[in-house]
């Protein structure tokens, strides 16, 4: 079935909510049962098509003599409009939804829909059903759908319930899809239902004019509605601006769009509401198959199933909220357990390269004990608190480097371009550290394909010094309680900030370059995050001193503030990011509230402004 119809059933079909529990009453054969009551509830209200078996009889006859070939289905209508950010949220939020709640939004679409039917009744469209509708025990590889040439009548279908439904009949000639799909079959299946479908499994025909044209393009919002901006708890919890939430997932839709939002980080979010709606659709299934009262074992893998969706849920809540901004939501990722220093209280350099030579140690002292490795990996894993890691000039792949947890140095041996550290596309993080001490020197990283930042400062202080980073997704990203010590350094190609600091962090600045930052493809250039942004309440605390922030799209430096933070009207606003002679003391009210160290610094040609505030409700209401 098209992603958009399954999820438009769901919606209309089911609502999820704990019931408190009641007695435990016996079955007939004296085994303990639990009644409906006592496991998460689904309430449908739609008899779910009842499926036809396409397989040889016992006599090895097929199940339809003399099949009547199909023909080839025509072409769908596809419009060839494109729609940007501020059209979206005008149609949904403004036209369609205004100020309906998430309950009445199946209303609100059906009527939306209906506007436009009454231009024309009847039309030809394609019916595209799921394949487990019409075909069971049959070999049709990835199928996604079963496509019928069906006449629509769109008279309202009296007694049906929503979503929207229209009358249907095969049309002239037989056409589908599947060349051999018995006539007798589809006839069969239509006829259990009245020969009514939902309206958005049709598509229109093209070439039938401009009203069917339209209603066409009409049907596509609603399918694009229910695909990217209806999730299906919507229903089942308060809401007092539903329109206003889907305008933050518009946004969310773009920013994925347009690459604001790294590839990685779209597809994780993407894997994960995919696995959310198969764990709801698979918790669906399991309660269909109880019959009566759930027997224990029932009840518990019932919950099971329901606390299994309901985690899901959760974090793609959280991650809608923080609307994944460039990096996607941070929470905790290192879960490796600190070492700590040896027993015996040693120190040891550990030297990384394929051959060791005498000259490479001329300059230790005697006294050093030395450890050879062949890779980094083998000698992060041999690290104790307090060692140092010296990785000769090479080309390194870092796994190794996204759970940094013990004080240890890692520092490259001659020039900084010499020693290359690449991400490993499969992990999720590229350097992350929850030490309380941990310093990096004299590399280049090389960011490919991993989803957070290029460094990610979990907690403690991490130092960063003499170092390039070549970033493809975020630069470096302080959390909340980190430190952040970074000189010498050059960060370019962050497609968000290439430094980003959380309420709360710390970070010192001294002497680099960041550049070439917040290069996203976005249309809209308001949530550009610039050279370095900071996230206010609780303020995080910032030295600069002598750094080069130049060419990064959005201003260098960017404080980013909530709506309700600092008042002030839309004239002002615009005032104070043009730069103009006018501009309020919003800007210089936040800088001193914040705690800041800007002195001797070179902000140059970036395309916002030096120092600019960014208004947005990135924290939860």
């Amino acid at each position: 079935m098209p992603a958009s119809s399954e999820m438009a059933h769901e919606k209309a079909q089911s609502h999820i909510s704990t019931i408190p529990k009641s007695e435990v009453p016996n079955r007939d054969d004296g085994s303990t049962s639990f009644s409906a009551a006592d496991t998460p509830q689904i309430v449908r209200n739609k008899v779910p098509m009842r499926r036809k078996l396409l397989t040889p009889n016992p006599d090895g006859e097929e199940p339809f003599d003399n099949i009547e070939e199909a023909q080839v289905l025509p072409q769908i209508f596809i419009s060839n409009n494109t729609y940007t950010y501020v059209e979206r949220v005008a149609l949904f939020c403004d036209h369609i939804i205004g100020q309906c709640s998430a309950e009445d939004v199946d209303e609100a679409i059906s009527f939306y829909i209906i506007e436009k039917l009454a231009s024309k009744r009847s039309w030809t469209a394609v019916w595209k059903t799921s394949p487990e509708v019409l075909l069971v025990n049959c070999d049709i590889g990835d199928l996604p759908f079963v496509g019928v040439l069906v006449d629509v009548n769109c008279t309202p279908c009296e007694g049906k319930t929503l979503p929207l439904r229209v009358s249907v009949s095969v049309a002239e000639p037989y056409s589908s899809n599947i060349a051999n799909l018995p006539r007798e079959l589809v006839e069969d299946v239509l006829r259990e239902h009245d020969y009514s479908v939902p309206i958005l499994d049709v598509y229109p025909i093209q070439g039938l004019g401009a009203d069917v044209d339209n209603i066409a393009e009409y049907l596509e919002h609603a399918r694009f509605f229910y695909d990217f901006l209806w999730r299906d708890w919507d229903d089942e919890e308060e809401c007092d601006e539903y329109a206003g939430l889907i305008e933050k997932r518009i946004q969310l839709y773009y920013d994925i769009q347009d690459g604001t939002i790294p590839g990685p980080i779209s597809e994780r979010y993407r894997k994960t509401l995919e696995e959310y709606r198969s764990k709801r659709l698979d918790l669906t299934k399991f309660q269909t198959k109880i019959r009566g009262e759930a027997l224990p074992g029932e009840a518990v893998e019932c919950w099971k199933k329901y606390y299994e969706m309901s985690m899901l849920c959760g974090l793609l809540k959280f991650w809608e909220d923080l609307r994944l901004r460039s990096h996607g939501p941070f929470y905790p990722r290192i879960y490796k357990r600190r070492k700590g220093q040896r027993t015996s209280g040693r120190i040891v350099t550990h030297i990384v390269a394929q051959i060791m030579t005498t000259d490479m140690i001329k300059n230790f002292s005697q006294d050093t004990l030395i450890q050879q490795h062949d890779s980094l990996s083998a000698a992060l894993d041999s690290c104790f608190s307090g060692d140092t890691v010296v990785v000769f000039p090479g080309e390194y792949h870092a796994v190794a480097l996204a759970s940094l947890t013990d004080d240890i140095t890692i520092k490259g041996e001659g020039e900084r371009k010499e020693v290359v550290f690449y991400s490993d596309p499969s992990h999720d993080n590229f350097v992350a550290s929850k030490a309380s001490k941990v310093m990096l020197m004299n590399l280049t990283l090389v960011q490919h394909g991993t989803c957070d930042g290029i460094v990610v400062v979990e907690s403690g202080q991490l130092t960063l010094d003499n170092c390039v980073l070549k970033c493809q997704g975020t630069g470096v990203c302080v959390l909340t309680g980190a430190s952040l010590v970074m000189k010498n350094c050059e960060i370019s190609g962050a497609k968000g900030a290439g430094v980003e600091l959380y309420p709360g962090s710390v970070a010192e600045l001294h002497r680099n370059e960041i550049h070439h930052c917040s290069n996203q493809l976005a249309k809209d250039s308001k949530g550009s995050q610039g050279g370095i942004n900071l996230k206010v309440l609780p303020q995080p605390q910032l030295k600069l001193t002598d750094n080069h922030i130049h060419n990064n799209h959005g201003f260098g430096v960017t404080i980013l503030v909530p709506d309700n933070l600092y008042k002030a009207s839309e004239e002002d606003l615009e005032q104070t990011a043009s730069g103009d002679k006018n501009e309020t003391d919003y800007l210089s009210k936040a800088l001193q509230k914040l705690s800041l160290e800007i002195t001797t610094n070179k902000l140059e040609s970036n395309t916002k402004g030096d120092i600019g505030l960014l208004r947005k409700m990135w924290v939860n209401s």
